[in-house]
């Protein structure tokens, strides 16, 4: 298997400090898919290093990995990034009819009624929703209308999502971006 670029890795989980006497780590999901973590799998820390999962608790939110046995060499990784590829997350998680995986939501265009009104850049999740952040289209910003907003991705906003298209359907887009 050929080394990932940086562009091909995705940030699911941060490592925090160490727990107990053995290693152990605490372990700060970021991603909708925490089955990812399970005994053997292999994440990247970097596209040169990876590192392997001896044991993990979920629940309790901690991680072992192989080769730390004590709280010194834990500490070593703490607040480092595990990473996992496009690639991998397309093969082991499954999504439901209507879900798209966030790496693909972003970049697609965003239209409401026909009109352009920007760019996917990034996703966050605020609470428990999750909102579009938006590049607006220069012609809209050369109209005085701010330069980015965030859209809430839920059925009240979204209408439609071709991913392989790259266009997303909005509604009530525009009234969000004046109002921004």
């Amino acid at each position: 298997m050929s080394k990932p670029s940086k562009k091909e890795l995705l940030h699911i989980a941060t490592l925090g400090k160490s727990v107990g006497l053995k290693g152990d780590m605490k372990l700060h999901i970021k991603t909708d898919f925490p089955e990812q973590f399970k005994k053997n799998a292999s994440f990247y820390i970097t596209p040169d290093k990876q590192v392997t999962v001896e044991s993990v608790n979920v629940q309790k939110g901690t991680v072992k990995l192989q080769g730390l046995n004590s709280p010194e060499e834990a500490k070593k990784f703490t607040n480092a990034r595990l990473h996992t590829t496009i690639e991998r997350t397309r093969e082991e998680c499954k999504l439901d009819e209507g879900q798209h995986f966030w790496f693909d939501i972003e970049g697609c265009d965003v239209y409401e009624e026909g009109r352009l009104l920007g760019k996917v850049t990034e996703i966050e999740r605020i609470l428990d929703t999750d909102y579009l952040k938006i590049r607006t289209d220069e012609e809209l910003v050369a109209q005085k209308l701010p330069k980015s907003f965030l859209l809430p991705y839920d059925e009240r906003c979204i209408v439609s999502v071709d991913t392989k298209a790259k266009k997303i359907e909005a509604q009530g887009a525009y009234d969000i971006l004046e109002a921004s």
